[in-house]
Parts: structure tokens; C-alpha cells; sequence
């Protein structure tokens, strides 16, 4: 049941029982109107209305903004037909309205309806009404009125502090469902699945030939799964992403080269961010994984905004692209991810032969811009920049950096 839902039926409520108290002033003080038999025509009319309206404020779905302009008009023609049907002076000693404290139903209903903005809008306008009806600024009615509008807009602002609750409550069930379930999952797929890529792996490799390849795709898909059952979702928390190599006999040294991509969020990284606001880095570049691609990361998640995570991952992919493309299939690539105070540095190394001296430059005058839209420009758009380093035969480095400002914690 939703977190309001108390409150409609409280609203019903009230607006019967403020009905019934707006009847007995009326009747106890029937014979001192100027026009009993107006102000009992207006009475007659509220009766019906409430009767007729109590199942549009039992939910938030039947409240609609047509019904809640109609409810306050009736409320504000109330105040607004008292001094034609009371006396003078008792407008002037301060008896209530026709409608009397029913009017605050009326702006409740905007309250719990769409929030403080809502609440404080309705009050003013039933603060307007009585101004007029009293022909004046008298203390105690401004004195009411101030109770009315601060108190509405507060019950508003409540509504609008629990929907929120309600929302993040609902979103941390999801996440607790989905690890739940990841983690059945994960415990099906490592008693069967994994166990049988491993066998195939490990077969393939002593029996050679094509069977030999057929081990070495078992091999990447086996550590790409287990990388995907080992992380949390995009959005959420990951589990540590540790180094990992598939243990095929092809697997090549060290490499001699680095690209080293460093990256700092501009915005604050504190751990109250939201979920869909600032992703994890380490799950976004864990589909990057295999025996050719070895992904190592802190055991916390590396949260980011949005646009920089997204923009990040997509300038990794980018370097590993020109890997596969420049040095071959068969190179081996590390990526290397460290969660600094002062900034996120992605590492990917390879063991590739280098870039000759200009030839960034030279591609980028060709008009070749994988390396200067790709990445470069990537970074620069988040207020960063880029630089290779690398030398013939010793591989290659690549530093992005964006400082990280405003950041007290993560």
C-alpha cells in the first residue's frame, strides 16, 4: 500500500466531520444570519458536494486537478457569500465562514495531491478570499490564515519527503531481489556451466588443431562469465574484478608497452548518489574481459556520473579496438583500473610493437580520427586531455586525464 494512502482516508475523513461541525455553527447561529435561508442554500449545496465527492479523495488516482480546483471553488464561494448572508458585525467579531474549517480540506487535498508548490498556491488563494470577506488585514484572521498556509505547506512538503522514500525503498528492493537472484544463478552456472568450459578448455588445448581453438573460445567465454557473475549491476555496487588470464598454452609475456588513461570526475562522488546517476566504471568495462583481455579493479565500486562513466568506457573500448586492429587478435591487453583521490585511472597495456614517432599526427591529417574523436575528444568534452607516449618496440601509452573538483568523498 502506498505511503499516502493513510492520508486520503484521513483527507475523507475530515472533510465529513468538518462538514458535520460546519452544519451545527450553522444551526446554532441560524437565527442571527442577515439571510438564514441563503446561508442555508450554501450549507445545502456543501452537503451535497461532500456527499457526492467522498470517493474522489480516498485515492490519488480519482483526486484529479479538475475535481481539486472545483473543491477549493466551492470553498472560496463559501467565504466569499458570507458577508452577503451574515451581519456586519458579525464579521467583524470574527465568526467563521459558511464553510468554516472545511475549507482546509479543500487545500489539503492539494497538498497530498501535488506537494508543498500545490498547498502553498491553494492557501494563498483561500488567504485571499478572507481577506476580502473580512474587508481588511484584522489580526486574527491573519493570524489563522498563517496557520492554514504554513501548515499546509509543511503536510505538502511530508507528502513529498515520503513519496521519495517510498520510491528509494522500492528501488533497494529491486537491487536486493536482482543480487538475490544473480546469486542463485551464479551458484548454478559455477556447479555447471563453468566446470564444463573448463573441461573443454583444457581438453581442447591437449588435443590440438581445431579442437585447440574450440578450447581457447571456452576459455573466453568461461572467464567472461565469470566476470559477469562476480559483478553487480551497471548502476550498483561491484564485487572486486580481479586480474584474470586464460591458462591456454598461447598465452604471451608481459607486455612492454602501457597506454594509460587517467580520468577525473568533475562531479561529487559521495556515496549518497543515486542509483542510475552515477554507474560503475568496473561493471561497465567487465563485457571487455577474456583470455586476451585481463580486467583488474579496487573491491569497491568506481561510481562515476553518467555522462563520464559512459564517455570513459566508450574511450577504453575505443583503445582496445585499435589494439585489435594495429597490433592483431592474438595481443594480449591489461586493464588496469585504480580509484585515486584525485582522479579514476584506467590502465590498458599491450604487448603490441609501438607507434613510430608522427604517426598520431600523420593519421589525424589523413583524416584517420579514431584516436582524435574516439578518444581524445572524448576527454577533452569532459574538460580532460590526452597524450601518447610510445616508442618502436616497447608498446605504447596513452594518459587522459580530467582533474576531479568538488569531490569530498566517495
Amino acid at each position: 500500500m502506498s505511503v499516502e494512502q493513510p492520508l486520503w482516508r484521513a483527507l475523507t475523513a475530515y472533510r465529513v466531520l468538518t462538514l458535520l461541525y460546519a452544519l451545527t455553527l450553522y444551526a446554532y447561529a441560524y437565527d442571527n444570519y442577515h439571510h438564514p435561508l441563503g446561508a442555508g442554500a450554501y450549507m445545502a449545496v456543501l452537503t451535497v458536494w461532500t456527499a457526492l465527492t467522498v470517493r474522489m479523495v480516498s485515492s490519488a488516482e480519482r483526486c484529479t486537478l479538475r475535481f481539486l480546483v472545483g473543491d477549493l471553488t466551492v470553498a472560496v464561494v463559501g467565504i466569499l457569500l458570507t458577508p452577503l448572508v451574515d451581519t456586519h458585525d458579525r464579521i467583524a467579531e470574527g465568526t467563521p465562514t459558511l464553510p468554516s474549517i472545511w475549507t482546509a480540506g479543500a487545500v489539503l487535498g492539494f497538498a497530498i495531491k501535488g506537494g508543498w508548490r500545490w498547498a502553498a498556491w491553494a492557501s494563498t488563494v483561500v488567504c485571499a478570499a478572507n481577506i476580502i470577506e473580512r474587508g481588511g488585514f484584522a489580526q486574527d484572521a491573519v493570524h489563522m490564515l498563517m496557520l492554514v498556509w504554513v501548515a499546509s505547506v509543511a503536510i505538502g512538503y511530508v507528502v513529498e519527503v515520503a513519496r521519495a522514500s517510498e520510491r528509494t525503498l522500492a528501488r533497494a528492493l529491486r537491487i536486493e531481489a536482482a543480487t538475490r537472484e544473480r546469486e542463485r544463478l551464479a551458484r548454478d552456472i559455477h556447479d555447471s556451466v563453468l566446470q564444463v568450459l573448463a573441461m573443454v578448455q583444457r581438453r581442447g588445448a591437449a588435443i590440438g588443431g581445431e579442437a585447440a581453438e574450440l578450447g581457447r573460445m571456452a576459455g573466453d567465454q568461461e572467464i567472461a562469465l565469470r566476470t559477469l557473475i562476480s559483478t553487480g549491476p551497471a548502476t550498483g555496487p561491484a564485487a572486486p574484478v580481479m586480474a584474470r588470464r586464460a591458462a591456454d598454452s598461447g598465452d604471451a609475456a608481459e607486455p612492454t608497452g602501457i597506454a594509460l588513461l587517467t580520468v577525473a570526475a568533475d562531479a561529487p562522488a559521495g556515496g549518497g548518489a543515486t542509483e542510475g546517476e552515477r554507474p560503475d566504471l568496473l561493471a561497465l568495462l567487465a563485457r571487455h574481459a577474456g583470455s586476451r583481455v585481463t580486467l583488474s579493479g579496487p573491491g569497491t565500486a568506481v561510481s562515476l556520473p553518467a555522462e563520464a562513466a559512459t564517455e570513459l568506457a566508450a574511450a577504453v573500448g575505443a583503445a582496445l579496438d585499435n589494439v585489435r586492429v594495429h597490433v592483431g587478435e592474438d595481443a594480449h591487453t591489461w586493464i588496469l583500473v585504480e580509484d585515486e583521490p584525485d582522479a579514476v585511472t584506467v590502465t590498458v597495456r599491450d604487448d603490441g610493437p609501438g607507434i613510430p614517432e608522427g604517426r598520431l599526427a600523420d593519421a589525424e591529417r589523413e583524416g584517420r580520427l579514431g584516436v582524435a574523436q574516439s578518444i581524445r575528444g572524448r576527454l577533452r568534452d569532459l574538460g580532460g586531455s590526452a597524450e601518447w607516449i610510445s616508442a618502436p618496440g616497447q608498446g605504447t601509452e596513452v594518459e587522459l586525464r580530467v582533474p576531479r573538483q568538488g569531490e569530498t568523498g566517495r
